[in-house]
């Protein structure tokens, strides 16, 4: 069903995009170095709040996604237009109480989460939320547009709007900081911008007539219950089990707290370079949900077997090289930042651990989950991903982290274990051939 050439056409520019994507996080931290490492806390903290939200947009989007593809698989292209619809109508919906309740809770959210950091690290967060809020509907509004695009394999036009969308967040922040000397608003609010460009213009497009899927008008302000429900069924569990991994994470970063500025500080960069570590994995995750959905939909239960297989090598031999080039550039990349030597070695020895599982390990957590769940095979993967993400990542960050006084590279190696857990049993699932006996359209 899908061509090597057709597989390129699809994995480069996903890849390009995540990566331009995670440049922008780079970016607001890198930029706000500048400001200090207390601006860099506060940022960091924030958003690891910010990600619950972003995921569980993701996670609707993931779940419109499969059933778009399963339609366009069965050659139902007129369905395939109502879920996309049925799709941007839930993410404005969600999109918008999320953003009133983070606006509506700001300050006192932000002192219940991280209540123990100090002072001047809590006067950047509260500003940095807020205006971050503002862009909630953005990105919902924009992740159901390229959950679109994607589903029927037209990847470069989110990736030239994600250049399109950095271009304007370099210079903004650059603008803010260096010329309006705004502090994390000077990131902030270019951030936003960006975010609501790529929303509009992604939504212009999905209305194209050249589109073989686009959003019916007729559909905009209509729920449809089956659609819905066809949506749901594979969003809800994605949504609590990004909710739930979110939340251990703002646990986590709450936990990291407790060690003090500079740990903070390293856990912080680190995590930015993660987000370029893990986008070989990322980009991939959507990949295995276009192709297994439509394997799927058309009730090609062979070929869907043959791509599993296909795209994990694909996914491993990426995910190794690129991991590994990453690591190498740290060292350069932190010579930039305004950070003390212990605060650059931490970082360092953080993103090593991480690295070398997320290039062997991760993708048989995370891309493989994806696939399995585009088959259908949504609440094993669920339940598995918070047995692993509460038993395992959050019980053994307080055991390395407090109890063995690891502080946050016990973080890490938790993180590291979460994943070899999750990807062995994942790899045990699909192997077994169970996710062969679901029905998702």
């Amino acid at each position: 069903m899908f061509s090597n050439q057709e597989l390129k056409a699809m994995i480069v520019p996903l890849f390009l995009e995540q990566l331009l994507l995670a440049l922008v996080g780079i970016a607001d931290v890198f930029v706000v170095g500048f400001v200090g490492e207390a601006a860099v806390s506060g940022v960091s903290l924030v958003n690891a709040f910010n990600t619950i939200f972003l995921n569980l947009f993701v996670a609707l989007a993931s779940g419109g996604a499969v059933v778009i593809s399963q339609y366009i698989g069965r050659r139902d292209l007129d369905h395939a237009g109502k879920a996309a619809t049925q799709l941007l109508t839930a993410s404005v919906l969600l999109s918008m109480v999320i953003s009133v309740f983070a606006l509506g809770t700001n300050a006192p959210l932000m002192r219940l989460l991280f209540g123990r950091v100090e002072e001047n690290v809590m006067d950047a967060c509260v500003p940095y939320l807020r205006i971050s809020a503002y862009s909630y509907p953005a990105l919902a509004i924009y992740n159901a547009g390229a959950a679109l695009y994607r589903s029927f394999g037209k990847t470069s036009t989110t990736m030239y709007l994600s250049v399109a969308a950095n271009i304007l967040n370099v210079i903004g922040n650059c603008i803010g900081v260096f010329v309006l000397h705004s502090g994390v608003a000077g990131v902030a609010w270019p951030s936003m911008i960006a975010r609501t460009f790529s929303a509009v213009v992604i939504t212009i497009l999905c209305f194209s007539q050249k589109n073989p899927v686009r959003y019916l008008k007729g559909w905009l302000l209509r729920l449809d219950g089956v659609l819905q429900k066809q949506i749901l069924r594979i969003a809800i569990p994605n949504g609590v089990e990004s909710g739930i991994f979110q939340l251990v994470k703002v646990a986590l970063s709450s936990m990291a707290a407790l060690f003090g500025t500079y740990q903070i500080a390293a856990n912080g960069v680190a995590q930015s370079i993660w987000s370029m570590s893990a986008l070989v994995c990322v980009a991939m995750g959507p990949v295995f949900i276009t192709v297994i959905g439509q394997c799927m939909g058309a009730g090609e239960i062979q070929q869907a077997q043959t791509y599993f297989r296909k795209l994990m090598k694909i996914t491993l031999v990426f995910a190794i090289g690129w991991n590994a080039m990453i690591f190498a550039t740290t060292p350069v990349l932190l010579s930039f930042y305004a950070l003390e030597e212990e605060t650059k070695h931490l970082t360092i020895l953080l993103v090593l651990i991480h690295n070398v599982c997320n290039a062997v390990v991760f993708p048989f957590a995370d891309p493989l989950g994806k696939g399995l769940r585009a088959a259908g095979d949504v609440r094993f993967t669920t339940m598995i991903s918070l047995v692993t993400t509460i038993g395992v990542r959050l019980v053994f960050s307080v055991l390395f982290g407090i109890v063995l006084h690891m502080g946050v590279i016990g973080i890490a190696l938790a993180m590291c274990l979460d994943w070899t857990v999750r990807g062995v049993i994942f790899c045990l699932r699909q192997r077994a051939g169970k996710w062969k006996r679901f029905q998702v359209i």
